[in-house]
């Protein structure tokens, strides 16, 4: 069994309830306030943490994608300004950390970029997430690392031989990593359940999901399998514009997708056969006493 790693209050790892992220990532267009309802849906489902997304835009697009026009809800605009449009400033970070610690619920981000990790790190995460994009960029690993805090390593678009790199960069010390694939939205037959049980094996660390799926029986398969992490892209609408709105789950599927994870939980029991106090009676009623007395001299 492999070593549980502490974020926050939570032990995260094999043994312990899943730790449920609702990823907000830029779902909020730019709105703190949107941010904010977002947040409320997270902490009514009982999630245990938001997750944003941090981008410095002229790190992070490509110099053949800056110009290219895209229809936004602000207007025509260049790639470059729609990703400045939607990133929020340290304004509107200092007012979710505040909100959130009033909420009770932790927060933190997957840094696109080494200022995005240096940006976020005087807001004291509990954890940082590196995002499937970013697991083949040494820079943005090392400076993760350095500054001690646990990670989750995300495994979206990429080979073994890639996530093998990353985790000996990083090493294994506080490291999750969680299963994905990099699809918005992911047909079922590329989900891949069973690599979550390949991660588990080969790297010997605490292993999540991250879906980006419709619907929630895939993602309550991932907690049945024992995912330590589950993540979702939560929306208010996913109507509503925006790259990642159509993978992602609404205030009310959350709740219930929160609600099974817990119920699957507890239904898994500790595999170790007994006769429950509620089948007494039952069996009071059904079972002959000789066939049970036969059965008990046999042994």
């Amino acid at each position: 069994m492999s070593k549980p790693v502490q974020i926050g209050s939570r032990r995260v790892g094999e043994g312990h309830p899943a730790y449920v992220v609702a990823e907000i990532g830029i779902n909020h267009n730019g709105s703190i306030e949107t941010a904010k309802r977002l947040i409320d849906s997270a902490v009514r489902a009982g999630c245990d943490a938001v997750k944003f997304q941090k981008r410095t835009p002229e790190l992070c697009v490509p110099d053949s994608q800056r110009d290219k026009l895209r229809e936004t809800p602000w207007g025509y605009l260049t790639y470059l300004d729609y990703r400045y449009r939607v990133e929020l400033d340290a304004d509107a970070y200092g007012e979710i950390n505040h909100y959130c610690r009033e909420k009770n619920i932790a927060w933190f981000a997957s840094c696109w970029d080494v200022p995005s990790v240096e940006f976020i790190e005087q807001f004291g995460p509990p954890c940082y997430k590196i995002s499937s994009a970013t697991l083949t960029d040494p820079d943005v690993l090392r400076v993760v690392r350095r500054t001690g805090r646990p990670i989750v390593l995300s495994t979206g678009m990429s080979t073994m031989a890639q996530i093998e790199a990353a985790v000996d960069l990083l090493g294994r010390e506080g490291l999750i990593l969680t299963h994905c694939t990099s699809t918005y939205p992911c047909q079922p037959s590329e989900l891949n359940l069973r690599m979550i049980d390949t991660l588990r094996r080969r790297f010997d660390v605490p292993v999540g999901y991250s879906g980006h799926e419709v619907g929630l029986m895939t993602t309550v398969a991932a907690a049945t399998m024992g995912a330590c992490i589950i993540e979702r892209h939560i929306t208010l609408d996913r109507a509503m514009w925006g790259s990642d709105q159509a993978a992602s789950v609404e205030p009310g599927g959350l709740e219930r997708l929160v609600r099974y994870i817990r119920v699957v939980e507890s239904a898994m029991g500790s595999g170790v056969k007994e006769v429950y106090a509620s089948e007494q009676a039952v069996m009071d009623r059904l079972r002959r006493a000789d066939a049970t007395a036969s059965r008990a001299s046999s042994r």
